[in-house]
């Protein structure tokens, strides 16, 4: 087979090296690859985004209203059906799906998604939909790293560092802002500064950071004039813009969250079809943006006009609109399930929120023009801290991109701000209320580190919360489920309850003969039973899978199978 020859190609290169220096050769090339991926993806983003919208925007605005429509509505509705055809995970940023991966699946990442990430990020992006490129660019280095890693014959739980590996090489390329990349890994996926794969975060950050040197340049996001001559007055603005880009930050996680619950149980519309009407929403507002102020910040990045601000390129007054319009179009592409990040529109909207509030303050008091920018950066750095909980990452990403010292100061008084807003409003970030909203129990996605405190853990933090089963045993049904799964057994559910299980064979069988076999029986557990009560029944039952039910309502609450009890505890072991 194909896989086995890379393997033993790529193995024995490996081997030529020192056993000492192989961890350190196996972390370059993964960093390296997912770096190069990250890279192709942010070029050909740009190059799509550059020769759509901006290209348009040179000409007049009739044809940029129409054109803009076909260009948003097609790119949106054809990576809404790469998304939803081929691999679901691929919707949103894929930062909570790293997390899955880390922590549940000993860092396993379907390649795929990554692929289908790859793609679909481009058109949505690269189209005009208000999201950033920097979630993907993490997804797809993380995606490239794990698979990689067993092409070398690597460990297979060594798969887990090769996720963290693509993750901090795909930000740092992404951003180029290795340092960032690092603390965000540790900040936002380890939660541990002492973590044994540290080091490999710190060598993929830095080659992630060379590989974009090398092939985009080496200067930083933003290029702004010196903000030596910076006043006290601003100071007393600073704790103004940070809240105001806080609560942008608080707004925008709780209606997009609310937006997405309410697709999920919406039935009469195609998943595939609702990206488009983000996108739609999108060219609304970014039109009347253009119209209005001649401004294309609204689409995609908003880079351009970000930098614009940061430079005092614009009215203080179009700020406002910018602010509330990238706000909205933000949160309609992403809760309606587009493809892409939210850091750099973040990013955006803290900065418009800093760059309108410094302007209107001006007019009372004796601001600089480098008063103007640190402003902007305090917004910049609040919106995406309150968003992600990630404080020392949030000031880090500002810093590097744009290579001020001076600005620090109040970087961090912003985000003091930032992260006691962000707490009263809720106990947890973006990306854990989206793992949250999805049925994972975050014990569950953030396991114990003894194997003792794991045994003792209930069975509902190991359990999967939603199975995959069979509704009407139809061929149809049958077929897919085959195919799109992997797993041994599938529970039968009609009219809403359990009727048993139906082993993968079994369906095999029955597609050959056109008929049903019986649904057999399955053994149950107690979501409150402890991990270690759960692995007794197992011996003793010989069962390979059990339903998980609510003790008191006896609802369903999972199912638990043999594998991810063993899974599970070599996660733990390892």
């Amino acid at each position: 087979m194909p896989t086995d020859f890379c393997k033993k190609i790529f193995s024995s290169i490996l081997q030529k090296f020192p056993e000492n220096a192989r961890s350190v050769v196996l972390t370059c090339i993964l960093s390296l690859s997912a770096g190069l991926s990250a890279v192709a993806f942010i070029f050909l983003t740009d190059f799509l985004f550059s020769h759509t919208f901006m290209m348009l925007a040179e000409k007049s605005k009739a044809v940029f209203i129409l054109t803009s429509l076909i260009i948003i509505t097609g790119t949106s509705l054809l990576s809404g059906y790469l998304v939803h055809g081929l691999s679901r995970e691929a919707v949103g940023s894929g930062i909570p799906e790293i997390k899955t991966a880390y922590w549940k699946e000993l860092g396993h990442m379907h390649i795929r998604a990554g692929i289908v990430k790859f793609f679909a990020g481009i058109l949505s992006i690269g189209g005009g939909s208000s999201l950033g490129r920097e979630g993907p660019s993490v997804y797809i280095g993380s995606s490239v790293s794990s698979n990689l890693n067993g092409l070398f014959g690597a460990a297979p739980r060594q798969r887990r560092s090769a996720t963290l590996i693509g993750a901090s090489a795909g930000l740092a390329a992404a951003f180029n802002t290795p340092v960032a990349a690092i603390m965000f890994v540790i900040e936002e996926i380890l939660g541990d500064m002492n973590n044994r794969y540290l080091g490999r975060v710190v060598l993929a950050a830095v080659t992630g950071a060379f590989t974009v040197h090398a092939i985009l340049g080496r200067h930083p996001a933003f290029s702004i004039p010196s903000i030596e001559n910076i006043s006290w007055s601003h100071y007393i603005i600073v704790p103004l813009v940070a809240i105001t880009a806080s609560y942008a930050g608080v707004f925008f996680q709780r209606m997009t969250l609310s937006l997405r619950e309410k697709i999920r149980k919406e039935k009469r519309i195609p998943a595939w079809a609702f990206p488009g009407i983000g996108g739609l929403i999108t060219w609304v507002i970014g039109c009347s943006a253009f119209l209005a102020f001649e401004k294309i910040g609204i689409f995609s990045l908003g880079y351009q006009d970000l930098s614009n601000a940061l430079n005092n390129n614009f009215e203080w007054e179009i700020a406002g609109f910018l602010f509330f319009g990238k706000l909205l179009a933000t949160t309609a592409s992403y809760g309606f399930g587009g493809c892409g990040g939210i850091f750099a529109p973040s990013l955006f909207v803290g900065g418009m929120a800093g760059f309108f509030i410094g302007g209107a303050a001006s007019i009372w008091l004796p601001l600089t023009p480098a008063d103007q920018i640190v402003l902007t950066a305090v917004g910049m750095s609040s919106c995406l801290g309150a968003i992600v909980r990630a404080p020392l990452t949030s000031m880090l990403i500002v810093f590097e991109m744009t290579h001020e010292f001076l600005m620090v100061p109040g970087l961090m008084i912003g985000s003091i701000i930032s992260q006691a807003i962000a707490h009263r409003s809720s106990s947890l970030n973006f990306y854990d209320m989206l793992l949250v909203q999805q049925g994972h129990e975050l014990h569950k996605i953030r396991p114990p580190v003894d194997l003792q405190s794991w045994q003792n853990m209930q069975i509902s933090a190991i359990a999967s919360p939603n199975p995959v089963g069979l509704r009407d045993l139809s061929e149809k049904e049958m077929q897919e489920i085959i195919e799109r799964y992997p797993y041994n057994v599938f529970p039968v559910f009609s009219g809403g309850s359990l009727q048993g299980i139906v082993p993968r064979q079994q369906i095999k069988a029955s597609l050959l003969r056109k008929k049903i076999h019986r649904i057999e029986e399955i053994g149950t557990c107690y979501a409150d039973q402890t991990v270690k009560e759960v692995g007794n029944k197992f011996v003793e039952s010989a069962e390979q899978v059990l339903i998980v039910l609510e003790r008191d309502k006896n609802t369903i609450r999972g199912i638990i199978t043999l594998h991810d009890l063993i899974r599970a505890q070599a996660s733990i072991q390892n």
